[in-house]
């Protein structure tokens, strides 16, 4: 095979390989995000029991820097303690690790059932669940296929007179062999995807074992400084996390580093065959480090926040951050104007976001200080809902077309009704928390769970009602539609599965009836007001009625099904 040609094959396997890893994470967020978040918050047994907790998720996600980021925002909002969080990152890295011992075994006979059954429930099914499920089996499938395409890829590498030469060098320079895969790691922001190629080169006779230990050190390390780059605009409380979990990584990594240069490794010790004894020496690093670092998960996580201790900023400094999009310069120029009122939209959007997020861990548990602080973001959407009105008033002084007068108006109503979401969160949500809390109060299990799924649904739709607001696409609109019927659905199901725990009995759910219904009532209303924004992109096509009624004979079935 041509050499470029190889390194296309193998370029193509890698990216395969990564994107897959992806998709396995992203499918297991959207599927059971809201389970799993609520998982590793309510996890017991100190930090062996975090420790767990993490390992878990890491196994469902595989993604250790995906839990990393969980404990980090839980961190954040007080909802996590930092020395658990950083217990559950350490246990996370084991997680991650046993992910790649099982991917790393011959499941090629697999790939076809896989890919077939992933395809099936992806595009047959028209359910959230179902979906995301097959998107779960098919990037399974896609990372066993790619691990096969890079076993092939690098096979004609054996003859190759270049390879030996790399790989000479590199098993007499373990530094540099160390740093570049660390740096690697870190470009690729997966230690999954890094351990399982090198595990496919050392299997196909490539990589020879004492080349590859450095590595594998030098990808734990990378895979440290991931997590650390990703949280780096967040609170110092949270960002002490993933610090305190590189230096604990950093320490062992050097160490072992250090422990290969004056004890050689017997690879019977690792198990037969290159790839195994990669993996199991992977492995076994987390394993041993998680042993030896949860003891001190307390001191290591106080010298991070020192590290982090927050320097005080000038007045003059946040005097000098942007408030607003609006453009005042614009006014006269009306297409400009509404690109600054959209803008402006979206900040609203995103502070409206910023106060619904944290709406379930809030109800879990937090003190008025935290509760106020969310509430104090309804001033900011007030503001700028007022602003938008006037300076969208301001401009239609002038001339206008009529296209530009009704997308005028129809800006105006995305920010009435965003300041009506804030409304409901300050002024219904937020109260219902506090209650909650000071009434120590506890939902049933099945309703809690019930109210994390709708809250989820509500927060995804927030954010697709902000991406349809900027791209106007109708198939986005559509979809942002139908989720007005689900959501009614998702409503009634609630219902009348509350009304039967009241039936049987249940005390935590007679306790909170009303306090359960009105939060779904909450969320369903919340989603209402979302799902406007689609309805001048579909009015505009056609798409929708000007009422739920329709003419005898009238030919509305996609109308009255997006209504």
């Amino acid at each position: 095979m041509h050499p470029l040609l190889l390194l296309l094959h193998l370029a193509a396997a890698v990216m395969l390989l990564l994107w897959a890893v992806r998709m396995v994470r992203t499918g297991m967020e959207r599927a059971y995000g809201a389970a799993l978040r609520d998982g590793l918050r309510k996890a017991q047994g100190g930090a062996a029991g975090m420790a767990l907790a993490g390992a878990v998720l890491a196994v469902l996600l595989q993604s250790s820097t995906a839990v990393g980021l969980l404990a980090a925002g839980f961190a954040a909002t007080g909802l996590l303690g930092g020395a658990a969080g950083l217990a559950a990152l350490i246990g996370a890295d084991v997680g991650s690790a046993l992910v790649v011992r099982i991917l790393s075994m011959d499941l090629s006979a697999l790939i076809p059932v896989l890919i077939l059954v992933g395809c099936v429930l992806f595009l047959k099914f028209e359910g959230r669940q179902p979906r995301q499920f097959g998107r779960i089996v098919l990037g399974i499938g896609f990372v066993l296929l790619s691990l096969q395409m890079i076993g092939e890829a690098t096979a004609p590498l054996r003859q190759s007179q270049v390879l030996p030469a790399v790989i000479g060098y590199l098993q007499g320079d373990a530094l540099t062999a160390f740093a570049l895969i660390a740096l690697l790691t870190f470009g690729l922001h997966s230690s999954v995807a890094m351990i399982l190629l090198l595990a496919t080169l050392a299997g196909a006779g490539v990589l020879p074992l004492d080349a590859a230990l450095p590595m594998v050190l030098g990808a734990n390390l990378g895979a440290g400084f991931i997590a650390v780059w990703l949280t780096r605009d967040m609170a110092p409380a949270a960002r002490s996390i993933p610090l305190g979990n590189l230096l604990v990584r950093a320490l062992a990594a050097l160490g072992g580093l250090v422990l290969l240069a004056l004890v050689p490794v017997n690879p019977d010790w690792l198990g037969t065959g290159g790839a195994a004894q990669l993996v199991n020496a992977h492995l076994a690093f987390n394993g041993l480090l998680a042993l030896a670092a949860l003891p001190f998960v307390r001191p290591v996580y106080r010298l991070a926040e020192r590290l982090l201790k927050e320097k005080p900023v000038p007045e003059v400094l946040a005097s000098q951050r942007p408030q607003s999009a609006l453009d005042r310069s614009t006014l006269a120029l009306p297409g400009l104007a509404l690109a600054s009122a959209k803008r402006e939209l979206l900040l609203m959007g995103e502070t409206v976001e910023q106060m619904f997020r944290p709406v379930m861990d809030l109800m879990a548990g937090a003190d008025g200080e935290r509760i106020g602080a969310v509430r104090d973001l309804d001033t900011e959407v007030n503001r700028r809902h007022r602003d938008i009105k006037l300076f969208i008033a301001e401009m239609t002084r002038g001339k206008l077309s009529e296209d530009e007068a009704r997308r005028g108006l129809e800006l105006t109503d995305v920010a009435i009704n965003m300041e009506h979401i804030g409304d409901i969160i300050a002024k219904t949500l937020l109260p219902l928390a506090d209650e909650k809390n000071r009434l120590r109060l506890s939902f049933s299990d099945e309703g809690w769970a019930e109210m994390l799924r709708l809250h989820a649904r509500v927060l995804a739709n927030l954010q697709m009602a902000m991406n349809v607001l900027i791209s106007g696409d109708t198939q986005s609109a559509q979809q942002l539609m139908r989720e007005k019927e689900a959501m009614r659905q998702l409503e009634r199901d609630s219902h009348a599965r509350h009304l039967k725990r009241l039936q049987t009995g249940n005390a935590d759910s007679i306790a909170t009836s009303n306090m359960h219904l009105e939060v779904v009532r909450a969320f369903k209303e919340i989603n209402s007001l979302l799902v406007t924004v689609a309805h001048p992109i579909l009015e505009e096509q056609g798409l929708m009625l000007k009422s739920r009624l329709a003419e005898p004979g009238q030919e509305t079935a996609e109308a009255l099904r997006l209504a």
